[in-house]
């Protein structure tokens, strides 16, 4: 095990070190045939920049963490091995990839199961962080997350007063007593969420700042999103993205800029509107904004939309 992991409490320790160097091609996480060998990978992966401060740590059987220790601006993204898999052309975390291109440290906390890190493992995990003053160390920490990672991010976030949240159509709970009418995880409604790291809200009351996005005009996560409303929280809403709001913001190229901004402090409105306009370019967003124009009878705006979309399909992709 890396000497900057202790064995017992996986906590992790900075160096003073700054800057990434490349990593090694020959670890390919893009041809792991199961999900175990992919971990496995990654644990190769950490091994490789275990001289910069990178570790990889199990947590459990449903979790991981993987560190990387490259500036004092730390992103702690909560990612999915499906999400990461299907997504990113080289399988290796999104959150890992982003910060080590900006010289930023990385706490990537991976989901094997759709668990929505209601886990002693991770609990156990950020108090052993919290312990030894780890997200001290770092002069900036965003948090960052999709859905279920996203309400991990807002619920994790608790541990670094003064961190950055970015959370993408986060669920509050799925405590049925508050959250009773969001049916869609209905095999994940049996977990605690009254217990420690709970109701995601709360838990950003120690935030410097938190942003919420999400799509209005999906009615479970608004009403997720009304749940985060606080005067330190910046809900931004925008229309027509889809139920899969974070896969929509990755097509539209607006992911990286979102989180870019995030953690240097200067996400606003107004950039956040300006990177919305790339759904003019979007098929999937002209196609569901021409449904609704037609369904609203707003047929001269639909037959504009349509023509917009027709020339989007018919441009050949660059």
């Amino acid at each position: 095990m890396p000497d900057h992991v202790d064995a017992g409490s996986n906590v992790l320790h900075k160096s003073a070190e700054q800057g990434a160097a490349p990593l090694a091609p020959e670890i390919d996480l893009s041809t792991a045939l199961t999900d175990a060998e992919w971990l496995a990978r990654l644990d190769e992966l950490g091994d490789e920049i275990d001289e910069e401060g990178g570790a990889f740590a199990a947590l459990g059987a449903y979790h991981a963490a993987f560190y990387d220790d490259a500036g004092d601006t730390l992103l702690v993204s909560f990612e999915q091995v499906s999400t990461i898999r299907a997504r990113q052309p080289d399988h290796r975390p999104f959150g890992f990839s982003l910060a080590r291109g900006q010289g930023w440290s990385s706490l990537t906390l991976i989901a094997r199961q759709p668990r929505w890190y209601r886990d002693a493992d991770l609990f156990a995990y950020f108090d052993a962080q919290i312990d030894d003053g780890f997200f001290d160390r770092f002069r900036r920490v965003l948090f960052y997350g999709e859905g279920m990672c996203a309400y991990a991010a807002c619920a994790y976030s608790v541990a670094a007063p003064g961190a950055t949240v970015l959370a993408i159509a986060p669920q509050a709970t799925l405590a049925p007593e508050i959250a009773g009418w969001d049916t869609r995880f209905a095999a994940s409604r049996g977990l605690d969420f009254t217990t420690r790291f709970g109701f995601a809200p709360d838990m950003l009351d120690g935030s410097r700042n938190a942003i919420v996005i999400y799509d209005a005009a999906q009615p479970l996560d608004h009403m997720h999103a009304m749940l985060f409303r606080r005067p330190f929280v910046t809900v931004l809403r925008c229309r027509g993205l889809g139920e899969d709001t974070g896969q929509a913001l990755h097509r539209l190229g607006a992911s990286e800029p979102l989180i870019l901004a995030a953690g240097q402090g200067k996400l606003t409105p107004v950039l956040f509107h300006r990177l919305m306009r790339a759904r003019r370019q979007d098929v999937a967003y002209l196609t569901r904004l021409t449904q609704r124009c037609a369904s609203a009878g707003r047929m001269g705006l639909a037959k504009r939309v349509l023509a917009q979309l027709d020339a989007q399909i018919s441009t050949p992709s660059q």
